[in-house]
């Protein structure tokens, strides 16, 4: 079974997400802020990290960058999903190697799960 960490401060979208994927078979670990996600990716080594990026304690930018430059973690598929459009956002997140953009706004739950087992190569 395929271990996905979701890092996600607002507890109706975490919850919504995190329970369309564990019925889609995937196990889910879900953090509310920044800081605890980083903790929980160190020790958990999952196999793909969805990543919002305004959270408390430390913001999305700072948790992809820390976990590209860990060892542990740097390779680990990392899917930003935000409602944050601007380009200049999209184009940071992707330089700093996330794996995937998507607006939570324009996408559905089915299409984020495409998104992940297209990520997983599943």
């Amino acid at each position: 079974m395929k271990k996905i960490l979701f890092i996600e401060d607002e507890p109706t979208i975490q919850k919504a997400i995190s329970r369309f994927l564990e019925q889609e078979g995937y196990e889910v670990k879900n953090a509310l802020d920044g800081e605890l996600g980083l903790e929980i990716a160190k020790k958990m080594i999952p196999d793909l990290i969805l990543l919002d990026l305004i959270l408390p304690k430390k913001n999305g930018f700072e948790v992809l960058k820390e976990l590209k430059k860990d060892d542990s973690t740097k390779n680990i598929p990392v899917i930003a999903l935000t409602n944050l459009e601007e380009s200049d956002n999209i184009e940071k997140v992707l330089s700093l190697g996330a794996t995937a953009y998507l607006i939570k706004a324009n996408y559905k739950l089915e299409e984020i799960v495409e998104k992940i087992k297209q990520v997983l190569n599943q």
